[in-house]
């Protein structure tokens, strides 16, 4: 098993990084009047995912890397409840739809895989190994 030393490491965030770039590409062909409305919520939701999950790596700890990757799977869900408005208004087709749905499902699975995973792991997070070395490094010399 490799081990993961930055947040760029870990495949959730590449899936979630390929996301964003399909609802960024999907997204540019919204009418401009929507910029501020349905392209900007679906970017941002897009863009929450990857960012939770970043975030939550860079707590340290993996209960509260656990909370984050809730909240990027929430936003995980948002963006298929977005694209129904895209659908309705006919700014992508049913397969672009489909596609973009099918995506959000599995890095959901992958997300909440990951949960699993790390509330029943051992390893509690870089934050207490950088803790615990930097305590023996600061110990007097005896």
């Amino acid at each position: 098993m490799a081990t993961v030393q930055r947040f760029e490491d870990l495949e959730v965030w590449k899936d979630a990084r390929e996301l964003v770039k399909r609802v960024y590409q999907m997204s540019e062909n919204f009418p401009s009047h929507e910029m501020s409305g349905l392209t900007s919520q679906i970017r941002r939701a897009a863009v929450s995912v990857m960012s939770n999950i970043a975030e939550g790596f860079e707590r340290g700890a993996n209960t509260e890397f656990i909370q984050f990757l809730f909240v990027a799977r929430a936003s995980c869900g948002e963006v298929p409840s977005h694209s129904y408005v895209v659908l309705d208004l006919n700014y992508a087709s049913q397969s672009e739809i489909d596609e973009l749905r099918e995506q959000c499902a599995k890095l959901s699975r992958r997300i909440k895989s990951f949960i699993e995973y790390l509330k029943h792991s051992e390893i509690k997070g870089h934050k207490f190994r950088d803790e615990q070395a930097a305590y023996i490094i600061d110990q007097p010399e005896t």
